[in-house]
């Protein structure tokens, strides 16, 4: 089942075409990756995806919630990991955290909960980007260069989790400067001057 189709998806800041025709499907219980250098558009596109940017041109169709970890989290830092958590759940109008307690131990930093995010370190602070995004179990998750400043066990665990959303029938879309593990992926596309080409393997 298709959650996630983008046509023609065309956007421009000034003169410089960032996006120029991009096309992308996303079937539930997917992993796509999308590759591409700095500059290329990829936040821009992810952005577009979540429904946070207007695109100029073009249009996506989203069937089901969308989950969005952008590269740089949007937290409050007087705020502990337990109290985003309450507010997450309320505007996300979930029952439980029961799920968000599971995450915070598959991501081994249930010891941090009570501490303000300002005291977080970056690795720490990533795993609650993460965990904000996934707690509600979206249909797609959109994760934007989502393993920055992960030590290796946490990297691994990261992995585990997107094989358990695919199992769920979850869809996920990696947008990195950088993809190396490209058997774990169901479709790899490179982002170059404003279009996407499906790697081929």
């Amino acid at each position: 089942m298709q959650l996630m189709q983008a046509t023609k998806i065309q956007k421009s800041y000034r003169k410089n075409h960032i996006l120029k025709n991009v096309n992308l499907s996303v079937g539930s219980g997917s992993l796509i990756g999308i590759v591409g250098e700095n500059g290329s558009g990829k936040t821009t596109l992810l952005k577009i995806l979540a429904g946070e940017l207007n695109a100029d041109k073009g249009m996506v169709l989203v069937n089901g919630s969308i989950g969005y970890c952008p590269q740089q989290p949007v937290v409050n830092k007087s705020l502990t990991i337990a109290e985003h958590f309450d507010y997450f759940k309320a505007a996300y109008g979930m029952n439980d955290l029961s799920y968000t307690e599971h995450l915070l131990d598959e991501l081994h930093y249930h010891k941090f909960k009570n501490e303000r995010v300002e005291h977080l370190s970056g690795g720490t602070l990533q795993k609650l980007n993460l965990t904000l995004a996934i707690m509600n179990r979206p249909s797609i998750l959109l994760l934007d260069e989502p393993y920055q400043g992960f030590d290796w066990e946490t990297y691994l665990r990261f992995w585990a989790l997107l094989e358990d959303l695919k199992r769920n029938n979850r869809a996920v879309v990696v947008i990195s400067h950088l993809i190396f593990e490209h058997k774990k992926f169901d479709q790899i596309f490179h982002l170059r001057n404003g279009y996407v080409y499906e790697e081929q393997r």
